[in-house]
């Protein structure tokens, strides 16, 4: 089949990369979406069993890493649009293992930069490369009115968010030095279905069923902004697809919560589907030595996807909270699958210290 695009998302088997993945499969059949992945611990297949068997989806396992193997893939596909998500993101695992984060978000992104230059040899017409980043590169805001905008200054904080500001730059610099068509947009704290459950809202619920402490860092008073992942992936499409070349989109959901008021949502919530009586699980919260560098506070200023797009969250937080958790509670098999000896191994480790 003549495809209309063909479109590499990269880091599709991931968390927010499989959301994309599906709606742009379900959306425009007359697109090949190729998901490229390298399958690392957070990238699973499971997450994308509804779609595999459509004709215009492929899979590609791949490391971004690699140079090589990016320029055959542009060249076998005729790829003609990135969507990049492929990415190292756990403050966590980037303070344990800085190397990892650089080689994976700085030189994969330049990998795959690269690939496209060379593949596109200056035919600009019809080609893209949307490079998806986070609200971390600006660093942290103080307990006041103030968001980030787009012209907010880089300020990043811990590795992670270093390499990824790193990439941004890396992004807008083949704009500025080959002409190379890009966009990117930096998206505040996802939650949803298929996050892998080292991330704070999936890891609580499991350990609310498994009766397990919850760790705090700190007293739990570090804001973060919540964006439902399908929103997300509305957000991506929009933004791929009428979204000016070289802007930046702040994706936000306009929903700032504290840890500690979040997790009790969390609580209150997974203790109603259970069929728990209030406040079972309160005594599950266990508070430990906050990380290094851990910023007070992130909100995005969606006003301007918002204005020139079109986009606004769908969904208020305590709605998407209720359908997160049910479908968690719902897809125990899933969750069991991946949290293995090994997993619970390393976070025992990870807060041993903390």
């Amino acid at each position: 089949m003549n495809y209309k695009r063909s479109i590499l998302v990269t880091g599709a088997a991931g968390f927010i990369g499989s959301h994309v993945v599906r709606l742009f499969v379900n959306k425009y059949p007359d697109y090949h979406i190729i998901n490229l992945d390298k399958l690392t611990y957070c990238g699973n297949l499971a997450n994308l069993t509804d779609v595999e068997d459509k004709p215009n989806y492929t899979f590609v396992k791949a490391d971004i890493c690699d140079y090589e193997k990016m320029l055959a893939v542009f060249k076998t596909y005729k790829i003609d649009g990135v969507i990049h998500l492929a990415a190292e993101s756990h403050v966590d695992r980037s303070i344990k293992d800085p190397f990892v984060f650089a080689r994976t978000n700085v030189m994969g992104t330049l990998s795959l930069l690269q690939a496209a230059r060379v593949t596109w040899d200056g035919d600009w017409e019809n080609k893209l490369f949307y490079h998806v980043s986070t609200d971390e590169v600006y660093g942290a805001l103080e307990f006041d009115k103030t968001l980030f905008t787009e012209t907010t200054p880089y300020d990043p904080h811990s590795p992670y968010s270093a390499s990824k500001a790193s990439s941004d730059h890396f992004v807008r610099a083949y704009y500025d030095t080959y002409g190379m068509p890009i966009v990117i947009s930096n998206c505040s704290n996802n939650y949803g279905p298929y996050q892998f459950p080292e991330k704070l809202i999936p890891l609580f619920i499991n350990n609310i069923r498994h009766k397990k402490p919850l760790p705090v860092y700190g007293k739990g008073e570090n804001v973060r902004d919540w964006l439902y992942v399908v929103d997300h992936a509305r957000a991506i499409d929009l933004v791929f697809h009428k979204g000016k070349i070289r802007d930046t989109y702040n994706i936000g959901g306009f929903n700032e919560w504290t840890n500690i008021d979040l997790i009790k949502v969390i609580i209150k919530t997974v203790d109603e589907q259970l069929g728990n009586a209030p406040g079972t699980s309160d005594n599950l919260i266990t508070y430990v030595k906050d990380r290094a560098g851990h910023d007070l506070r992130y909100a995005i200023d969606s006003t301007k996807i918002k204005n020139e797009l079109g986009w606004e969250p769908s969904l208020q937080f305590e709605e998407g909270i209720a359908k997160t958790v049910a479908w968690y509670l719902e897809n125990q098999e899933w969750m069991d699958n991946i949290t293995s000896g090994e997993y619970e191994k390393y976070y025992e480790e990870m807060y041993a210290d903390r």
